[in-house]
């Protein structure tokens, strides 16, 4: 027999509460969490710290409720704002703004499927942005 404090095991316990137990039990306790303590460290060293269930929208699911109608309404509003700033900037800005912020389009790729410098368009997405934001504060 072994003599294990349940502190140890289980974090639940917030004082020292020792029992006796069969040496298979204790061993069996000892190695779980030496496992455990090893995936930690591996996730940690192979910084794994997110979960590949991208496809299947589970953990999206789980993570997020359910909208209200409100919040619905809201976002339709706020998608139509946005839609109208965009709308209200000059044609090549808001390509190049709408490729950047809703495509993820790097700034380099951008300028190389227009052939100009990525500087250029840098420059021409933040003054769209700027742009947009002023529009915003004037118009809602």
């Amino acid at each position: 027999m072994t003599t294990i404090n349940l502190k140890d095991f289980y974090y639940w316990y917030i004082q020292d509460q020792f029992i006796e137990v069969a040496d298979e039990v204790a061993e069996a306790l000892t190695a779980s969490r030496r496992q455990e303590a090893a995936y930690v460290e591996r996730a940690r060293y192979n910084k794994a710290y997110y979960s590949l269930d991208c496809d299947d929208g589970i953990e999206y699911s789980a993570c997020q409720h359910e909208p209200s109608p409100q919040e619905l309404l809201d976002r339709k509003e706020m998608f139509f704002r946005l839609w109208n700033a965009l709308n209200s900037l000059p044609e090549l800005q808001g390509r190049r703004v709408d490729a950047h912020l809703i495509l993820g389009k790097s700034y380099r790729e951008i300028g190389r499927e227009e052939g100009v410098n990525k500087s250029a368009v840098r420059c021409s997405v933040l003054c769209g942005i700027k742009r947009m934001k002023k529009y915003l504060r004037e118009n809602f």
